[in-house]
């Protein structure tokens, strides 16, 4: 990620954190770039996504704002957003079911997206997502043993995420992601509550650690009317 996205990044957090509050004045250029160590430049460019985004707003002579009503409600995710469902939804209520969870050896198909051996074991886990009390998104995940160490069914009921970054330091660096429409499964029926005949959208997922190695495979689900996700396409040449 280079260092306007990871800025942009934070002041998001700040905004959805409620710490950059709704209609408040945020701080201009010249702070930013002292607090980020970095030149009015790459601020200017953090700001422009942010702005592109419709989280903020300028006001000449008077500076930016934080937007009231943004257009990326909560049925949007940026595209490039893989740090966990906790996160992103703070202020919900948000519980997890455990469907399954056990610790088997990998598949051929999980020893490719792992690179492990057949003799690494992995956490398979499938858990349904509740936002506010309705079903929200199905995850299936896999993980290697080794490197997601010490998971129960209380920190899978929680956010394993949360409990990988604070307890285990373990810090990401990337994910690939593929997004595509399907059609409803047995399982996607019968804990999202959709027809037969209703669109899922899906989001494969492989989540990277800084030395490259992948630390989780995911398929997670969607019904067609909860979930979209958004990219922002920046031109770097200013």
């Amino acid at each position: 990620m280079v260092k306007y996205e990871a800025i942009a990044k934070e002041i998001r957090s700040r905004i959805t954190d409620g710490i950059y509050k709704v209609e408040s004045l945020i701080p201009d250029q010249v702070t930013l770039s002292e607090e980020f160590k970095v030149s009015r430049m790459t601020i200017k460019k953090a700001l422009d996504i942010l702005a592109m985004e419709g989280l903020i707003y300028r006001q000449r002579g008077s500076g930016t704002f934080v937007m009231k009503n943004s257009p990326l409600n909560e049925k949007n995710a940026a595209v490039n957003e893989y740090d966990g469902l906790t996160k992103q939804m703070q202020g919900h209520k948000l519980e997890s079911k455990i469907i399954k969870f056990t610790v088997e050896f990998p598949s051929e198909e999980m020893m490719e997206h792992l690179m492990i051996e057949k003799s690494m074991p992995v956490y398979n886990l499938i858990r349904l997502r509740i936002l506010d009390g309705k079903p929200y998104v199905l995850e299936h995940t896999y993980m290697p043993t080794d490197l997601a160490t010490g998971l129960t069914e209380e920190i899978i009921e929680g956010s394993i995420y949360k409990y990988l970054h604070d307890e285990l330091n373990i810090k990401f660096s990337g994910a690939y992601r593929k997004i595509r429409a399907d059609k409803a499964s047995k399982y996607d029926q019968e804990y999202l509550i959709c027809d037969v005949h209703d669109p899922i959208l899906e989001v494969e997922q492989i989540v990277y650690l800084k030395d490259g190695r992948p630390f989780e495979h995911s398929r997670s689900r969607h019904r067609y009317d909860t979930r979209s996700f958004t990219f922002i396409d920046m031109n770097q040449k200013f």
